[in-house]
């Protein structure tokens, strides 16, 4: 039987293999793989979660949403109770991104224990990465709305993990500011000399 630790790196294997051509949306384009990475060293480093099922399913937690692995394929490799966890917390790619982010919300609160540890994970990497290396496409109303709907789901599942929430409500107060977006979104008043200039 495989040590845990040896299925941690398997699924680190697994994981790169499945999201070889997937690319993050930061202006550098990212390897994917940098992502799940980030969910199982902030779970470790900054959470202090020592579950290696978490770890792992954290690892896992967009092959089923992003890449061609099916339930039964996780399930054979790394145990019924990681597909589960991943299952938890993939999209369904069917419906429309609106509704989809309705059930995150929706659903947040159900979700065991495990799951919402890598929900958390989750939403403080994608917010950490949307502040900081925002994509390349989105304008700054976008970034606030991913913000404040991030918050919506995490606010859900209060009480699953002190350190992690934490860690979320910081990287929140880095939320871009209203004002700033006003700011980007009119135009500034120039004066007759820097208007002519832009004729």
């Amino acid at each position: 039987m495989q040590s845990r630790h040896a299925l941690l790196l398997q699924a680190i294997a697994f994981a790169a293999e499945k999201h070889r051509h997937q690319r993050r949306k930061d202006p550098e384009a990212s390897p994917y793989i940098n992502h799940p990475i980030d969910l199982a060293n902030v779970l470790v480093q900054e959470g202090r979660v020592r579950d290696t099922t978490v770890l792992i399913a954290a690892i896992l937690h967009d092959t089923l949403e992003d890449t061609e692995t099916t339930p039964d394929e996780l399930a054979a490799m790394f145990g019924g109770e990681i597909r589960d966890i991943v299952m938890e917390v993939t999209d369904n790619k069917k419906l429309k991104k609106r509704k989809r982010k309705e059930l995150q919300v929706k659903h947040g609160p159900h979700l065991t224990r495990k799951a919402r540890l890598v929900k958390l994970a989750d939403k403080i990497c994608n917010l950490r990465d949307v502040a900081r290396n925002p994509p390349a496409r989105w304008p700054l109303k976008r970034q606030i709305e991913y913000f404040d709907w991030a918050k919506s789901v995490i606010d859900g599942m209060r009480g699953t993990h002190a350190r992690l929430e934490e860690l979320f409500d910081a990287v929140y107060a880095e939320r871009p500011h209203a004002r700033r977006w006003l700011r980007h979104a009119q135009p500034a008043v120039r004066g007759p000399h820097q208007r002519r200039a832009l004729l």
